[in-house]
């Protein structure tokens, strides 16, 4: 019954809080601290706290500690999949609807007007990300950073995971 109740409580915020993990958090923290008593408002702040000091997605984070707390390592896997699952059938729903139109007029427009606005959302983040690294990094570190990001991928073709290693290794030595 306890893993029934675990999905509940991660199912439900994670069809009702659109916008992703943020907006789900209290969502969670009411069905985890008011409707199952599984924490305290505390422990959950404590457990928001620790998943916001981790990399990747927070509500996946926070399902996977509070189904172990609650349920041990099946409940963890119950936490996560429960998380998960509403956006999982919405995409496989969409991927089955764009399927069926692959190949059609429409699906050829569609596709037409989608790709220049990604082009524009890709290169403003591009520019917030170079924008916020002239302040951040100082226009020296960027340059030299740009310049051999360049000349590794298109003259010696490494790998952009290697290229992404070295920066970070340049960034955790120089700054």
């Amino acid at each position: 019954m306890i893993y029934l109740q675990i999905f509940i409580a991660f199912f439900i915020p994670g069809v009702l809080g659109y916008g992703g993990g943020p907006s789900s958090i209290p969502l969670v923290e009411e069905e985890v601290v008011q409707n199952y008593g599984w924490m305290t408002s505390q422990e959950f702040a404590e457990v928001l706290a620790l998943g916001n000091a981790l990399p990747g997605p927070i509500a996946t984070k926070m399902a996977g500690y509070i189904g172990f707390e609650v349920g041990g390592i099946f409940g963890s896997v119950v936490a996560v999949g429960a998380t998960v699952l509403p956006s999982l059938m919405l995409m496989v729903f969409l991927a089955s609807v764009l399927y069926k139109m692959k190949g059609t007029k429409k699906f050829d427009t569609l596709t037409t007007l989608i790709r220049p606005v990604i082009a524009i959302l890709l290169g403003v983040i591009a520019f917030d990300f170079f924008a916020s690294s002239f302040v951040e990094s100082g226009t020296v570190h960027t340059v030299i950073l740009m310049a051999a990001s360049f000349v590794m991928l298109k003259k010696f073709r490494i790998h952009p995971a290697l290229v992404i290693i070295f920066g970070l290794v340049y960034g955790a030595i120089l700054l």
